[in-house]
């Protein structure tokens, strides 16, 4: 953890970080996803209708013939040729 925030965080905040630091890997992951849970999805909801806007416009494009389809061996072949770069 930055030490330029442990001086901002209050000495329990502190205190908890430190034991969660000490769980074991799957432990600390669960214990991120319950607090990443507890937070407001305010935001989220405009996330969700952006993707389902975002998805409509792919079906249509696909539907008008507008959309260029490649096949997924395609796909690989161009992603190997990024990686052997």
């Amino acid at each position: 953890m930055c030490v330029a925030l442990e001086n901002r965080m209050p000495a329990t905040v502190q205190d908890l970080a430190a034991q969660a630091i000490a769980l074991a890997p799957e432990d600390r992951a669960r214990l991120a996803d319950l607090l990443l849970a507890s937070l407001p999805q305010e935001d989220e909801a405009d996330f969700d209708v952006a993707w389902e806007q975002e998805i409509q416009r792919r079906v249509a494009s696909i539907e008008t013939g507008t959309a260029k389809l490649i096949t997924s061996a395609e796909v690989h072949a161009r992603a190997q040729k990024i990686i052997d770069r």
